[in-house]
């Protein structure tokens, strides 16, 4: 019985402690995305073709990198692209048969756009929105409407990457992009909402240290220690 107890244990202990740590993907996805936020091109084609080779598909890494134009901007988001298809090419020459793996499935709901981004964006903080809207909503109903219609409705609703994986490429972008902390802070929340542990946001910021400044990481450390 005392060795069964112990096996149990034992076995309690190294599940907790892989449950805190980030996988492979998840790693290289943080990484794509901090480079892709600071513009670093040469830096990210080797990251690209790593994420690659640790078992991200190509329409993944793809749709990672249209994501991130809602938050870095159209800019970036399209030398990503162009960085990655460069990266396509080279491994093509090489020899190397990548997976392209699934593309987006056909949206069906019939609700008006702004209804379906509202109920993405009720399951991301898994909470009713407050019936009062923020400040910066009241003052312009337009980026309400296309955060609403555009981000969670038309972004989010893609099935290529789930909504942890999204959450995971945008905390990344917004920890190397820096000075946007009520943002981070909403994001970090959602990601504990999406199945993260607080120690695996903190394993994260040390993942992206290459890309960050000791400003950057106290900001993020700190406001991770002060996550519920």
């Amino acid at each position: 019985m005392f060795k069964i107890i112990a096996v149990l244990l034992l076995f309690n202990v190294c599940y907790r402690s892989q449950a805190q740590q980030l996988d492979k993907e998840q790693k290289s996805m943080a990484s794509i995305a901090a480079l892709t936020a600071i513009s670093d091109w040469e830096g990210l084609k080797p990251e690209l073709s790593k994420g690659l080779d640790n078992g991200l598909t190509v329409n993944q890494i793809k749709e990672q990198l249209v994501h991130l134009y809602a938050y870095v901007g159209f800019p970036k988001s399209i030398m990503g692209l162009q960085t990655f298809l460069s990266v396509l090419e080279e491994r093509e020459a090489d020899g190397i048969n990548d997976n392209w793996g699934k593309e987006a499935s056909p949206i069906d709901d019939t609700l008006p756009k702004y209804d379906r981004g509202k109920k993405v964006l009720e399951e991301l903080i898994k909470s009713p929105l407050p019936e009062t809207k923020a400040a910066y909503q009241q003052f312009s109903p337009e980026i309400d409407r296309f955060l609403k219609e555009h981000l969670f409705a038309d972004i989010f609703e893609r099935d290529v990457l789930t909504y942890q994986q999204r959450e995971l490429t945008t905390i990344s972008a917004l920890m190397a992009m820096g000075d946007v902390e009520p943002m981070l802070r909403g994001h970090l929340g959602i990601c504990l909402n999406q199945g993260f542990t607080k120690g695996q946001l903190d394993l994260l910021v040390e993942s992206l240290r290459l890309y960050l400044d000791e400003k950057k990481m106290k900001s993020a450390k700190i406001i991770i220690s002060e996550l519920p």
